[in-house]
Formats: structure tokens, C-alpha cells, sequence
């Protein structure tokens, strides 16, 4: 038997098999390359706090060191009732939960004793300060708190956990919010990451560079609430798509019936 025909078939798979592959080189893949070189052009009086849109909904509430003068300007808190604990219509054990304001269309909240509020465009800082100072009027020395409750981002694409995510700090950086998302797949196009966003009515988007440590100097570095971010496939992932997922079962098969049509036919 001559072993060098035998191998022939095998080896040929092999080979095949190689050139299907592709190397992926450093650049490709690490994130913030040379950042240590990048010139930071992070303006110091930029405000990176989320500014409130309309169709947000807020949670305030207002407190004073008399607290009796200062209940007329809060929502009445609601009982939720937990699973299972509903009787005859009555909350048992049930847990309290504050009620929201919802911004309308026109940047507006309807808040008690004052009545209309334009709050759009403002940070949770500004109507705070806003409502204090309004408030004032009615109660000495007020406390307003504000919280944003539907901070939320999509990651979508080549990361490993892709969906929505409900965010609880302020600040949501690009980076954590793949964090989030289990990061990019080994297959994701890093140098062409897509942020969507609505702004002032108008849908924007931008691509940022990973691999890029200026990146870091971007307006979409950090995100806003019911931004969107994509991650693109990279053109190893892309050209797989157009091949049977069956390829490595049908060359496997391939190779034995070769093998053995050179044996019968030796």
C-alpha cells in the first residue's frame, strides 16, 4: 500500500480546513490601544448627567424639618401588592411604592400646588434646585430628591448577552454598557460600534472606534436613556454566515469517503 497516496486525501482536508480560518491580529481586537499617547480633551465644565426628555418618568420627593408642611407637595404613596397577597381587593403585605411623573410631550410635569413645570432639557441637579426654590415660597428650608426611574439601553448584535438593560447610576459609559451585555463576541467589529439616540426630536447615531483611545472624548461615550448600541459582525463572522453550518461534518465525511475510494480503487 503506498501510505504517500493514502495521505493524500486527509492532508488535503487539512489544508482546506486552514485556509477557511483567518488570523485576527492585535489591532483588531484590544480595546483603547495607546491610550497612555491619547490627548484627554474632556472639557472639565462638562455636564455628563442625563438631561430629562419627554416621556421620562421621575420620581420627587419633597421633605422639611417640618415634614407636615412639606407633604402637600409629594404624590400619595401607593400599595403594590406582592404576588399572592391580594384579598378581596385589600393589599396584604403588600409593599409601598412611589408614584411617577411622567414629562409630556411639551417638557412639562404637573406638580402639586405649583401647578405646570417645564422640566425638559434640565438634569436632575437643575430641578431640584428648581423646585427648592419655587417650594421655598410655601415651606422653609426644603428638600427635593429626583431620580430618573426608566434609564434604559438596548445592546444589540455580536455581544454575548444582547437585550435591555434597566440602569440605576447616572452614568453609564459605553464600555460598562457592554459590560452589561457580557462584552463583544470574539466575532464583533470593534472599530465600527453603532450608538443610536433621539435628540431634540431628531434620531442621530454615531460609530466609535474601540480600538481608538480617543474614543474616550466622544459625546456618545457616555449614553442616554433609550440609547441603542450595536455591535456589527466583523467580516470572518459575515463570510461564515454564507457557508453551510454543516461544513465541518460534511468535510469530515468527505475525507473518509475519499480515503476509502483510494484503497478500493488502489
Amino acid at each position: 500500500m503506498n501510505l504517500n497516496v493514502l495521505f493524500k486525501a486527509p492532508i488535503a482536508t487539512l489544508l482546506l480546513s486552514l485556509l477557511i480560518t483567518s488570523c485576527v491580529s492585535r489591532k483588531e481586537i484590544v480595546y483603547f490601544q495607546g491610550l497612555e499617547k491619547a490627548e484627554a480633551k474632556i472639557d472639565q465644565n462638562q455636564n455628563n448627567s442625563l438631561k430629562i426628555k419627554h416621556n421620562d418618568l421621575l420620581t420627587i420627593s419633597v421633605s422639611a424639618p417640618e415634614q407636615e408642611a412639606a407633604m402637600p407637595f409629594n404624590l400619595p404613596v401607593i400599595g403594590v401588592p406582592q404576588s399572592g397577597s391580594e384579598l378581596g381587593g385589600l393589599s396584604v403585605n403588600g409593599r409601598q411604592q412611589m408614584q411617577t411623573y411622567l414629562v409630556d410631550s411639551d417638557g412639562n410635569i404637573e406638580f402639586p400646588v405649583l401647578g405646570t413645570v417645564n422640566v425638559a432639557g434640565l438634569n436632575r441637579q437643575d430641578l431640584s434646585a428648581k423646585l427648592k426654590t419655587q417650594i421655598s415660597e410655601y415651606v422653609q428650608d426644603p428638600i427635593v430628591n429626583v431620580r430618573l426611574v426608566n434609564f434604559q439601553v438596548s445592546v444589540l448584535g455580536e455581544v454575548s448577552r444582547p437585550g435591555t438593560f434597566d440602569i440605576r447610576d447616572e452614568y453609564l459609559s459605553l464600555p460598562k454598557a457592554l459590560g452589561f451585555a457580557g462584552d463583544l463576541t470574539i466575532y464583533g467589529k470593534r472599530e465600527n460600534v453603532l450608538v443610536m439616540r433621539e435628540q431634540d426630536g431628531k434620531k442621530i447615531h454615531e460609530y466609535l472606534d474601540l480600538t481608538n483611545p480617543n474614543v474616550i472624548n466622544s459625546p456618545f461615550y457616555y449614553l442616554q436613556q433609550n440609547d441603542v448600541v450595536y455591535v456589527e459582525p466583523n467580516s470572518a463572522q459575515m463570510q461564515s454566515a454564507s457557508y453551510n453550518r454543516n461544513a465541518g461534518v460534511y468535510i469530515s465525511i468527505a475525507s473518509v469517503l475519499v480515503s476509502l475510494a483510494v484503497l478500493l480503487t488502489r
